[in-house]
């Protein structure tokens, strides 16, 4: 797919929305990476992940899929059989924990999911591991004591030991004239060495090891001799633990490394996970639904809202097209929600081609297109030092050259920013040329001879954006079968421009354009008119289906009466 046309309809933005569904760095990686489908098969895949992971989330929450870690470098570590830190280790856990978490939530108490249901038989939890990783290693930086007997004997006897050295300290401390040699009597640790701090002038007084001194230099920190084999020993035992804790960590690796091709495809299974999850919970917060899907080229979407647009404002849209026709002409007022049309015709396609469900009514249908082309927004290439029309008539070239049957043709005021008759010749010429080809094609224009053009051009359809005469304002709804109407003069009119410049105006129209205008403008009453009948008679067939259905009841209680009557 075209990365313009991605950027034009704004494809990128859907995309940030998903991504920030997701609960991992990797799945919103896997998501940046998400491209439209043209193939039917993976499409209805992606849409029923899609549609699975909303029944998940309606009936008993989103997939507990919570952080997943990239734990792919720590799987390699262990491959060659090195050996990992307590940290990393945990790291290895919670992708455990994970998988665990995971395949029980989606084991028990759950809707018919069988494509998430498929790869979660897939996941392998391993408890035993699970359990001996948190038995071991408390922390980043602490191993438990019962790790092993050795680390635990060890472990005792230090404790042991520093108890021995502070006895022994506390002893000399406190004998005699010692105290008196000490800038105060706390006992303190330097290079994993037990000292008591000494003042300077007495430090002879003191036989033993000097370690450091104070910033000031008044106080010497002097390992007493009758500590030092105690110290010695304590350092012993505490080489000894650090050797203990290395070969826990690397037999719990070694354990690892035994798991490494189920851990691997755990976390693979977890990133898929989290990403269908994070479909759902897009489709759950834009209460999208699965449109049905179609390689015919028939599209139609029912009550569709723009993904990017504001709920409360927003105005639901109705639109056709490949039912008798395979261009669509819209036209209408600026600022009546054309160009908001042809992006939501557009970003509906690849929302359902990348397994996304779309914001529209369930009854709407999708086609699959192998291409979208679009040319929509005023748009000047300074690089290339190109007019808003020569840069229009340079990507309109190009998507004529490529389009074909499989392909689906945006274009925004098609022939517009140049010489209006030759503007409309040439948006007539570009049209014919794209039905040639077999695409199907959605534009907006305002000109007249476009207009006629879907008139008199059979498999081409025209469509206006209603506007409100009263209020003066759009209101975003689609008639399709019915041209636009140009409203300037009657919009001026009702600014209180002056009737007589308005007629001069009108007397400056070719001739044909005017009853043309008013063409359409009777249709548009005649329409008005039937839809009103339609209604008057919609109303009546209701009221005497509900006088209809009062007589029933009468009936009946006047039978069960008789009934009664007679059994008496």
């Amino acid at each position: 797919m075209n990365k313009k046309v991605l950027n034009l309809l704004e494809y990128n933005k859907i995309i940030d929305l998903l991504s920030a569904q997701a609960g991992s760095e990797l799945a919103r990686e896997r998501i940046k990476g998400f491209v439209p489908m043209s193939n039917m098969r993976m499409v209805k895949e992606a849409l029923t992940e899609t549609t699975e992971a909303v029944s998940v989330i309606l009936y008993k929450g989103s997939i507990p899929v919570g952080e997943i870690g990239d734990i792919r470098g720590l799987l390699d570590i262990v491959r060659k059989g090195r050996s990992l830190s307590m940290r990393e280790l945990l790291a290895i856990n919670r992708s455990l924990a994970g998988a665990r978490e995971v395949k029980d939530f989606l084991s028990y108490d759950v809707p018919e999911i069988p494509m998430i249901g498929e790869i979660n038989s897939l996941i392998a939890p391993n408890t035993k591991l699970e359990s001996e990783i948190n038995r071991c290693i408390l922390s980043e930086d602490e191993m438990a004591d019962n790790a092993s007997p050795e680390l635990n004997k060890i472990r005792r006897e230090i404790r042991n030991k520093n108890e021995s050295i502070r006895r022994k300290i506390d002893s000399y401390t406190s004998a005699g004239n010692n105290n008196s040699y000490l800038q105060d009597s706390i006992v303190t640790l330097r290079n994993g060495r037990y000292v008591i701090p000494v003042k300077r002038e007495y430090s002879s007084k003191v036989p033993g090891l000097i370690h450091d001194q104070s910033k000031t230099g008044a106080t010497f920190f002097i390992e007493p001799q009758a500590v030092v084999s105690l110290n010695n020993e304590l350092r012993e035992l505490e080489l000894a633990e650090q050797r203990e804790i290395e070969r826990i960590l690397q037999v719990l690796s070694d354990r690892v490394g035994e798991h490494y091709n189920e851990l691997k495809n755990n976390q693979e299974l977890l990133v898929k996970l989290d990403v269908i999850n994070a479909k759902g919970r897009l489709a759950v917060k834009m209460d999208a639904t699965a449109p049905k899907l179609n390689q015919d080229g028939f599209l139609y979407i029912r009550a569709g809202r723009h993904p990017l647009l504001d709920t409360e404002k927003v105005v639901p849209i109705d639109i056709t097209l490949g039912d008798g026709y395979d261009s669509l002409l819209i036209t209408g007022p600026n600022t009546g929600g054309k160009t908001v049309t042809l992006k939501t015709i557009g970003l509906f396609i690849l929302m359902t081609e990348s397994g996304l469900h779309v914001p529209c009514y369930e009854e709407s249908n999708i086609p699959i297109f192998k291409e979208v082309y679009a040319e929509i927004g005023d748009e000047q290439s300074i690089e290339n030092n190109l007019s808003t029309f020569s840069s229009h008539m340079l990507n309109t070239a190009n998507i004529i050259a490529n389009a074909d049957k499989e392909s689906l043709v945006l274009l925004d005021e098609v022939g517009s920013g140049t010489d209006p008759a030759e503007g409309a010749a040439l948006g007539v010429a570009m049209l014919e040329a794209l039905k040639e080809k077999g695409a199907h094609i959605v534009a907006t224009t305002h000109y007249t001879e476009l207009k006629k053009y879907a008139l008199s051009t059979d498999g081409v359809e025209n469509a206006s954006m209603e506007f409100d005469m009263d209020a003066l304002a759009p209101t975003y709804r689609i008639k399709v079968g019915l041209p636009g109407k140009s409203n300037a003069f009657e919009i001026s009119r009702k600014l209180g421009l002056e009737p007589s410049i308005i007629d001069r105006a009108i007397s400056l129209m070719n001739e044909s354009d005017i009853e043309f205008e008013g063409a359409v403008s009777r249709v548009e009453e005649d329409q008005k008119e039937v839809i009103i009948e339609l209604e008057k008679a919609r109303i009546k067939a209701a009221e005497a289906e509900k006088k209809l259905k009062e007589a029933e009841e009468k009936l009946a209680k006047a039978k069960e009466s008789k009934h009664k009557i007679i059994e008496e």
